[in-house]
């Protein structure tokens, strides 16, 4: 039993992730239509806010509900992987995704009316701490010893700094394109 549980766990985890990453891009999008002329904007801000929703409440929210009731069923049948340091900290970094996740939620409800406080640069940075969790945990859950977390950090610690940088230098070649074609 245990296995099948855990093979549903995989793939709603993947599920989620597929909706997070997704969802931060239409959140991106969404942004970035302010910069259209008004007619175009209004018409592609109310096919994101439908997007977003359906993503949201169709395919992201429920995988990670099965997800998470998947992960405490394996928890269930194995409880001595409560005695394990890895799965603590992959109970924290999971915690960490759930935060999130339902910050991701309250993004949703702010374009929904309208309110854009954070710009599509600081959208595509937020985009990547998913990514950072991901890895973590992944990680985490295949090298489960001590030694390799003292690797594992350092790696994502860098993991990290390529991300931040690749997103500014994103930024800074799509300023430079556009001033071009101005």
């Amino acid at each position: 039993m245990y296995r099948y549980i855990l093979a549903i766990h995989i793939i709603f985890v993947v599920s989620w992730m597929a909706g997070l990453f997704y969802i931060v891009r239409l959140f991106i999008y969404h942004t970035e239509a302010n910069t259209k002329p008004e007619q175009e904007r209004i018409i592609l801000q109310k096919q994101f806010k439908i997007m977003e929703r359906k993503l949201w409440n169709i395919i992201t929210t429920p995988a990670m509900v099965l997800t998470v009731c998947a992960g405490l069923g394996m928890l269930y049948l194995n409880p001595g992987l409560l005695h394990t340091d890895w799965m603590w900290v992959k109970l924290v970094c999971v915690t960490g995704l759930l935060i999130y996740h339902f910050m991701c939620a309250g993004i949703i409800k702010q374009l929904k009316n309208d309110r854009f406080w954070l710009t599509s640069t600081q959208l595509r940075l937020w985009n990547e701490l998913a990514t950072i969790f991901l890895v973590a945990i992944v990680f985490t859950v295949i090298l489960k010893s001590a030694i390799d977390w003292v690797y594992g950090l350092v790696g994502l610690v860098v993991f990290a700094a390529v991300i931040m940088m690749a997103v500014k230098m994103y930024k800074r070649y799509r300023e430079k394109n556009i001033a071009s074609k101005e």
